[in-house]
């Protein structure tokens, strides 16, 4: 497991040579989730709304480096940590 961000009580990591399609996990609190990097679906787990929709921004705003950091893992290297949501 790689983490990425941390902002706002909620974790977002990727895990090495994890299954497609693109994703990133957040952990905040109890609650986990699954969300699709190019889509921003979550494809298992919830999020309270409010949280979810503050992480579903930041995502849309750092696409291209959360699909840079799977390329990365995918290929054995390390992640590159993303800004936090201020």
């Amino acid at each position: 497991m790689a983490e990425i961000c941390r902002f706002l009580g909620m974790v977002v990591t990727m895990y090495f040579e994890d299954h497609p399609p693109p994703h990133f996990h957040v952990r905040y609190g109890d609650h986990r989730v699954v969300i699709a990097i190019d889509t921003l679906a979550v494809l298992a787990g919830a999020l309270p709304p409010r949280p979810l929709s503050l992480v579903v921004v930041w995502a849309a705003l750092h696409r291209s480096e959360l699909r840079n950091n799977w390329t990365l893992l995918a290929r054995g290297g390390k992640v590159v940590p993303i800004e936090p949501l201020l």
